[in-house]
């Protein structure tokens, strides 16, 4: 049988080993990137474990502990020694932490830079690393500490067995009835971490759905998503809330109502009047470019037509100026008239 057998041989790293076991409860495990996940309830202390590779003397070394904002820009300083000369002992600390951060004093001759953030809340959540600058070569190591809520309502199982915060049942509604098919709309209120919200049928395959809207206050997470479906076999669906940090998976189920889709039409039936409105647009369109051509046409030969000739024979000024002469009545025209009719002729 093998067996293990552990020798100590500091009286330091057993009062240490001690004082973590009681006083606070961590979860630590690396990904395949190298980054340590440290999960830990809020109000409760955090160990961030950091030592480099070659476990030499850091006494007389530098380190410096930062947290990393959003996007990798902004660093919060969160510890630094530098042969004995720590944040406590000059300003430069981020305001956050002071006060609530402590190092080991007694394990930096066994290369232990490690940390401790006491009284955690969930905005201390996020990516912290470790550096070691005058190291040759430079070394630096990555942490994720996740700060669950410690609220009574929202504490669940997660998957080592231990009672964390968690994100509650999701609220799901219907907000419309469209002619696409039903909105169906699912809220998940102050989780911590930031869960992944989707929709699925019954089946459990996922369902397309508009981009989730998420709202961030004091570490914790708001988080609403809607899709919209159509008549299935049974109209039921399901709204999943996944934190995968934590292990913990939560869904709230909802049944539409067959009545609710007697207001909507099938893909096939908007497919058939999408087609049917094409195809009636491809044959109607020359139709409509031929009467358009023929108006253009008769307009065209209209401002080209001649204007009718003058008449052959103008009538004389002395008769076109004479009174209407009556039915009965014979025109006189007299010597002078008559003269006159004769020039014009």
């Amino acid at each position: 049988m093998l067996g293990v057998s552990l020798q100590i041989t500091s009286p330091e790293i057993v009062f240490s080993s001690i004082f973590l076991l009681l006083t606070f409860y961590w979860i630590a495990h690396g990904d395949a990137d190298g980054v340590v996940k440290v999960i830990v309830t809020e109000e409760s202390d955090a160990l961030l474990p950091c030592s480099p590779s070659t476990r030499e003397n850091l006494q007389d070394k530098l380190f410096d502990w930062k947290k990393v904002g959003q996007g990798g820009g902004t660093q919060h300083q969160v510890f630094m020694w530098d042969s004995a000369v720590h944040y406590d002992r000059h300003s430069g600390q981020s305001e956050q932490f002071k006060g609530r951060v402590s190092h080991f004093q007694n394990e930096l001759k066994h290369g232990n830079a490690s940390i401790v953030i006491r009284e955690t809340k969930v905005i201390d959540s996020g990516s912290y690393i470790c550096v070691f600058p005058r190291l040759k070569p430079l070394q630096t190591f990555h942490i994720e500490l996740v700060v669950v809520g410690c609220d009574p309502c929202l504490k669940l199982e997660n998957k080592y067995g231990e009672t964390a915060g968690a994100a509650p049942e999701p609220c799901t509604s219907i907000v419309d009835v469209t002619e696409l098919g039903v909105v169906l709309k699912c809220d998940v209120r102050g989780a911590s971490p930031e869960p992944k919200v989707e929709w699925q049928d019954s089946g459990g395959s996922v369902l397309h759905a508009e981009d989730p809207q998420v709202s961030e206050r004091g570490g914790r997470y708001d988080v609403s998503i809607q899709t919209t479906v159509s008549n299935t076999s049974n109209n039921r669906f399901h709204c999943v809330a996944t934190q995968q940090l934590i292990g913990h998976r939560v869904q709230a189920n909802i049944t539409v109502s067959e009545k609710l889709f007697e207001e909507t039409f099938t893909e096939a039936e908007i497919n058939a009047q999408f087609w049917v409105g094409f195809i009636s647009g491809v044959f109607a369109l020359p139709v409509v470019l031929a009467l358009f051509a023929v108006m253009k046409f008769i307009r065209k030969c209209c401002k080209k037509r001649p204007a009718a000739p003058p008449h052959p024979f103008p009538l004389p000024r002395l008769i076109r100026n004479q009174p209407p002469i009556h039915p009965h009545q014979s025109p006189d025209l007299g010597e002078q008239s008559m003269e006159s009719f004769l020039v014009h002729m």
